[in-house]
């Protein structure tokens, strides 16, 4: 049985393998990478090993002062659940970012809504440490230079599903305002950290 590999050649970054059946080949020249793509295949299947026919791509990724009218796509592509793309820095060079890709940030909003509202029963102290896990989970894998404002959607996206469904508890009680601050002077979610600076 073959094992399936994903791979994204793309022109003008470096070689990177960050997981074993993911991996990313840079080359500077475009006949250089339809090279690659032409042989990656049959050395790939002297190892058991296949590519992916819809995950494997070989993409156009230039400065964006490079592109010329005829190039395809816009120079960014999604790997690993970030999206990479090209941005100036403070000091106006070109430089590779990335950020959280917009369906794993959908994924992860809607996953944070969907066990608010199941666990919305749940006793506090239990709920408020499973939501500071996730989202410490979160920080630790996307907090990377440059997402620290995604990281912040993500925290207030949780603080509101999580006021949300504990106000939904009891018709009795519900957790306004004023209330849900106050509970939050005691359960403070966590404060997102930029840990990766690559």
């Amino acid at each position: 049985m073959s094992r399936e590999v994903h791979v994204r050649i793309c022109e003008g970054v470096g070689v990177r393998f960050p997981r074993a059946t993911r991996l990313v080949i840079g080359c500077e020249l475009a006949g250089d990478a339809r090279r690659i793509m032409a042989v990656l295949p049959k050395r790939f299947a002297r190892f058991g090993l296949r590519m992916h026919p819809t995950k494997t791509a070989l993409i156009a990724f230039r400065k964006p002062e490079a592109h010329q009218g005829t190039d395809p796509g816009n120079g960014t592509f999604d790997f690993l659940g970030l999206t990479h793309y090209w941005s100036r820095s403070r000091r106006g060079f070109w430089v590779i970012k990335r950020r959280t890709a917009r369906k794993r940030l959908c994924r992860t909003k809607k996953s944070r809504w969907r066990w608010c509202h199941i666990n919305r029963h749940a006793p506090l102290q239990y709920q408020y440490q499973q939501l500071c896990q996730k989202l410490r989970g979160h920080f630790q894998y996307f907090g990377i230079r440059g997402n620290f404002r995604l990281l912040e959607e993500v925290r207030r996206y949780a603080g509101k599903a999580w006021r949300y469904w504990l106000s939904r508890r009891s018709s009795k009680s519900p957790t306004r305002g004023e209330k849900f601050q106050k509970l939050l002077e005691t359960y403070v979610l966590p404060i997102p950290k930029i840990v990766h600076n690559i």
